[in-house]
């Protein structure tokens, strides 16, 4: 028998209590199955899923408006949970000390092309985007000649 049957302010009252005071199993669960259907801790459960479907459909209705409305702030306040989680794990990691690609690209173009230069004593150098191409030291100057020889072309064509 229901003894809240003809009073059901004092159902409410006593389930606020119980609500209030986080006693009671959650909403659909083993232990709620198995409280009986007038109980205050049964009641308070139903009414915390109650609240949190209300808060649920109001939090929806408002970023979908927000969506509709300014689609880079719902964006922002979409992801804002992921970028947070993603600032911790490179700090977690250590990859905040890894460059980025704009510092990557940076340093790409930082120094100026090397100048190819051919030096004295050493053998001649290929000439990049020069096939067939070697640049020569050659009394104190960068010669490029189509040949790879050492060898001066006069004493070359002699032997």
């Amino acid at each position: 028998m229901n003894r809240y049957a003809d009073d059901p302010v004092a159902l409410w009252a006593e389930a606020k209590a119980v609500y209030l005071a986080s006693d009671y199993p959650a909403y659909g669960s083993p232990e709620w199955r198995e409280l009986p259907p007038d109980s205050t801790q049964r009641f308070a459960a139903v009414l915390e899923a109650a609240e949190m479907w209300r808060r649920h459909g109001a939090e929806r209705a408002r970023l979908d408006h927000l969506r509709d409305t300014d689609p880079g702030a719902w964006w922002r306040e979409a992801t804002d949970d992921a970028e947070a989680e993603a600032r911790r794990t490179v700090r977690r990691l250590g990859l905040s000390s890894a460059p980025t690609a704009a510092e990557r690209e940076a340093l790409r173009h930082a120094l100026p092309p090397h100048q190819l230069r051919a030096a004295p004593g050493w053998p001649p150098v290929a000439v990049p985007g020069r096939p067939g191409w070697w640049r020569h030291h050659v009394d104190g100057r960068q010669v490029d000649l189509p040949h790879r020889d050492t060898a001066e072309p006069e004493r070359r064509h002699a032997a």
